[in-house]
């Protein structure tokens, strides 16, 4: 990241100070935990920063403190209105309840449960919930035009100088808790609050450390706003990530990250499931896909992964939340099996006749391949009938001899692949 001296970076990372002087009774510091697991496997020294453990389980709460605590009387008299994906509201709806402000806030359709009843629990009757949208942006479209209606203030969940400040105070303990400063601080990026309030305290407070930002491969809007010069709209996105799956940067982090050089890499959705399984049977941990996007993003050399961390290097991953409704673990099991090649999707067009899965399972299967997944259609006026089936491999190696396998078979075999919408139907 190009350090710089501009005006802007000084006067960002001034509020960021004083952001954190003025929510530190509102907020905990998150411990930073070193990450035996990840460690081992990079060979550098990596660092948790567990924002997972905050009151409401997520970052979030520091933007919407340090926005709502410089409020005067008559804007607090106003109300306030936000729309997000779960975490922000939490924030928000816990200073409502806490300062006295009424609130309404936005949320899509799409998000967990989990956090709309822990909306509900943080706001008590100082928040109303409006559920309507399929994603962030049809949330923040809504409440923007409540905004507009009922002069009340809106509290962006990440596109204002204020809501910056107070998220970046991340980076301030940071600072204090890690010394020397470390090489590398990876960040999540949704709208981009965040990471730019971390990179701008960074470039004024640490130099020697570079700020890389881990964006959900499915939702990537800040990457396009980099490449494109500006903030784009996406057409569709990918709503696994959903603390981070937006289609449209902020334009004000965008100017922020774009005018520090911050790099921003793409992390597939599936390697996010991976490590949030890993996270919860290893290290105990219990991260929401957003929360486990910067630790997905790291590996050594020879991994693959977006981001190569040398060994002997001390690397912080934000852990950026913890609202994971459990509901949610057979998608996070069924991605990751895919994402690691371990799960595969066939259509086999069977012979309607005694014994044709019995020979299927005994021709083709491996002796360490298990059916996962079994939908049949039977038809009596056809000779053969479709199914769908899921094969589980013992291990990913394991493919090409079953292809091999499949191919040399007298029943017709069809491979479903991941961009397929029978795929998309089914699995």
């Amino acid at each position: 990241m190009k350090q710089d001296e501009s005006p802007q970076k000084q006067s960002l990372a001034h509020e960021v100070d004083a952001a954190a002087a003025r929510i530190a009774d509102s907020v905990i510091t998150s411990p930073l935990q070193i990450s035996e697991r990840l460690s081992a496997a990079t060979g550098a020294t990596i660092y948790l920063k567990r924002e997972d453990l905050q009151p409401v389980r997520s970052y979030k709460i520091r933007g919407a403190f340090n926005f709502m605590l410089q409020l005067d009387d008559d804007e607090r008299a106003r109300g306030v209105v936000c729309a997000s994906a779960g975490n922000h509201a939490q924030g928000f709806a816990l200073a409502c309840r806490q300062l006295g402000i009424q609130g309404t806030i936005f949320v899509p359709k799409t998000t967990p449960r989990q956090k709309i009843d822990r909306i509900r629990h943080f706001g008590g009757d100082r928040v109303t919930i409006e559920i309507s949208g399929s994603t962030y942006d049809d949330a923040s479209a809504l409440a923007h035009r409540f905004a507009d209606r009922n002069a009340a203030l809106l509290v962006s969940a990440f596109d204002d100088p204020r809501t910056i400040a107070g998220q970046g105070t991340v980076a301030v303990e940071i600072a204090e808790q890690l010394k020397p400063h470390p090489d590398y601080i990876i960040v999540p990026v949704g709208g981009g609050g965040v990471i730019a309030g971390i990179a701008a305290y960074a470039a004024e407070h640490m130099p020697n450390t570079t700020v890389i930002g881990a964006e959900p491969a499915g939702a990537a809007s800040m990457i396009a706003a980099l490449k494109a010069g500006h903030p784009v709209t996406l057409e569709n996105i990918d709503r696994f990530a959903d603390g981070t799956a937006v289609k449209r940067a902020g334009t004000i982090t965008y100017e922020i990250i774009s005018d520090l050089g911050v790099d921003v890499r793409p992390v597939h959705e599936g390697a996010v499931a991976t490590e949030m399984l890993a996270m919860y049977q290893v290290d105990g941990i219990i991260a929401e896909p957003s929360g486990a996007l910067a630790s997905a993003a790291i590996g050594a050399a020879g991994s693959g992964k977006p981001v190569i961390v040398e060994p002997g290097s001390s690397v912080v991953c934000l852990v950026s939340g913890g609202n994971n409704d459990i509901s949610r673990y057979p998608e996070i099991l069924e991605r990751s099996l895919v994402h690691e090649g371990l799960k595969h999707y066939f259509i086999v067009d069977f012979p309607q006749e005694p014994g044709a899965l019995r020979r299927f399972l005994n021709e083709i299967l491996g002796p360490d391949d298990d059916i996962a997944m079994f939908e049949y259609v039977k038809r009596s006026d056809r000779e053969t009938g479709p199914a769908f089936v899921g094969i589980q491999l013992g291990a990913a190696e394991d493919l090409p001899n079953l292809l091999e396998r499949m191919e040399s078979s007298h029943i017709e075999i069809e491979r479903v692949h991941q961009n397929s919408p029978m795929f998309r139907l089914f699995a």
